[in-house]
């Protein structure tokens, strides 16, 4: 593959958000990593509607809440299309919801490694292949729970929280290196858990939004790619919320 055509790689990329950067960001002109931990028929689809599209994928298999695996993952793309010059830290997860006092160690390290652990070895490695390759673009999703907290998801709310941090600090320790990094903040958004969610809880949490509807993965994926590209050019640093003003 042409040393010209921008590598995305997108972790948890087989639904939702992920998915909707996946096929956005082939649509834009990039050859696309799709990353899954488990859900390979979901993540064969992705790839396959782009392909069918005129885009380019492929589906890479990896954990990237691990740092092996995660490293692994980096290798496998770079071998495939080349070095990785745009990242998404999509991969993410409540671990379930429940009161503060159920936030023992296990559920504590797991959704950290799932939302934290994950996104600082993504940007740990797409710097190195970006420093190589002359300069890239990451973007993370966090949340908005991290701005006001989560009910019963108090762990999700502070590991989104960190990962908000982390943004702000690889920006700038990066930004010689000719790196962005920013992040989105999406609101409530038609996927993920949130689609298993009782009609009760989605009828409440409707009540709180300003624009009177949920939020849609292609929406978010939207803003995701702009920060991507060279429109941004001058944007780094930036937690940009997608939340219809919640």
């Amino acid at each position: 593959m042409s040393a010209a055509v921008p590598v995305l790689l997108v972790t948890g990329a087989s639904r939702g958000i992920g998915a909707a950067t996946a096929r956005l960001g082939a649509e834009r002109g990039y050859a696309v990593a799709v990353n899954y931990r488990a859900s390979q028929a979901e993540a064969d689809a992705v790839v396959a509607g782009i392909a069918a599209a005129g885009g380019t994928a492929r589906a890479f298999q990896a954990d990237v809440s691990q740092w092996p695996e995660a490293e692994r993952l980096f290798a496998d793309v770079e071998a495939a299309f080349g070095p990785v010059t745009a990242l998404v830290n999509n991969v993410g997860g409540t671990g379930g919801v429940g009161p503060f006092a159920e936030n023992g160690p296990e559920k504590l390290e797991s959704v950290f490694a799932l939302n934290t652990f994950s996104a600082f070895y993504g940007i740990r490695l797409a710097a190195d292949h970006m420093a190589r390759a002359g300069g890239g673009a990451i973007v993370n999703v966090t949340s908005q729970a991290a701005t006001f907290g989560g009910v019963n998801i108090s762990a999700y709310a502070a590991a989104k929280a960190a990962v908000s941090t982390m943004t702000l600090s690889a920006s700038r320790e990066l930004a010689g290196q000719g790196i962005r990094v920013n992040a989105v903040s999406p609101g409530v958004i038609e996927a993920g858990e949130f689609l298993d969610f009782p009609a009760e809880r989605r009828d409440a949490m409707l009540a709180n939004l300003p624009l009177g509807r949920f939020g849609e993965p292609e929406e978010v994926a939207e803003a995701i790619i702009w920060l991507l590209s060279d429109a941004a050019a001058y944007v780094t640093g930036a937690v940009l919320p997608v939340c219809g003003g919640r």
